[in-house]
């Protein structure tokens, strides 16, 4: 397996006017790489990617996949996020094209689409550009989509490409266990001590602290439970408010990625979450507790 471990989502900077700040993107980019992981995603909700347009998402793709394309055994996964089944195929061939490692598809949500209607959808992708990878992102907080482990197995069961699921559930180790393909968890790894005892493979969260991840990921695997557990303790108050929406931890990671020196405005797009004083205090406080264990 190519992806596994921690395969954090990228964030998107844009400057204080709200503009796209690329070289920022770049060294999102040249901060997460250094921490050792061996794959990420781009764009995701953490990369606000339903506020970016199609040339931002292919000119920051393009920059994404010229990095890490030399880097062996690294794989760039590109979302693909398209209502419309049209657009998510082009959508997904224009990703593979460009060098795509794997995608990740997100299934269809916007007016409800009906069961058959979403399977049909993610079966048309898969087919558009088997044989490369697939990641299934199920989140049905997000999407209202309704999937279970035996329905994704089926579809498994017609396109091979279809090589691991994103989980996020609630609670997501119920569904990990009971699915035959390689699972991720998502939602920041709130549930990532249940996930990784029910056979997860890797953690999908944000970037903006990728090395607390991939302590508790090594912790875990060196068999110092304890060690890890402490550690996802420690963030459990941090995490658990603020993935009571997603815009919130957005803004809140981008706060934590400006204070590393990373780029120079932690702007969110409209409409967005605005960090209060106190919510802005809870990132200080962040980086009192853990700035220690992350790097540059």
């Amino acid at each position: 397996m190519t992806i596994r471990a921690v395969c954090p989502v990228l964030e998107v900077p844009f400057h204080a006017d709200g503009s796209l700040d690329p070289g920022g993107f770049d060294r999102v980019l040249d901060a997460v790489l250094s921490t050792g992981v061996t794959s990420v995603m781009f764009p995701g909700y953490a990369s606000e990617f339903h506020k970016l347009t199609a040339a931002e998402r292919e000119l920051l793709t393009r920059r994404l996949l010229t990095v890490t394309r030399g880097i062996e055994g690294f794989t760039a996964v590109v979302s693909v996020a398209d209502h419309a089944t049209v657009v998510a195929v082009d959508s997904a061939r224009r990703a593979a094209d460009l060098g795509a490692g794997a995608l990740n598809l997100l299934p269809p949500h916007l007016l409800s689409p009906s069961a058959d209607a979403v399977r049909d959808h993610l079966a048309t992708v898969l087919a558009a550009v088997d044989p490369l990878p697939v990641v299934l992102q199920y989140a049905p907080a997000q999407t209202g989509t309704a999937l279970d482990a035996a329905a994704i197995d089926a579809l498994a069961a017609e396109h091979a490409n279809l090589r691991y699921v994103k989980v996020e559930s609630a609670p997501p180790g119920r569904l990990i266990e009971a699915l035959r393909l390689p699972a991720l968890v998502g939602y920041a790894g709130l549930q990532l001590p249940d996930a990784l005892r029910r056979g997860a493979v890797g953690v999908q969260p944000g970037c903006s602290f990728t090395e607390l991840y991939v302590r508790i990921w090594e912790l875990w695997h060196r068999g110092d439970e304890v060690g890890a557990l402490g550690l996802h303790t420690a963030l459990l108050p941090y995490l658990s408010y603020w993935m009571q929406h997603v815009e919130l931890i957005v803004a809140a990671e981008k706060e934590i990625s400006v204070r590393r020196g990373w780029f120079g405005s932690a702007h969110c797009r409209a409409p967005g979450w605005r960090l209060d004083r106190r919510e802005l205090g809870m990132v200080d406080r962040f980086m009192a507790e853990f700035g220690g264990l992350l790097g540059r």
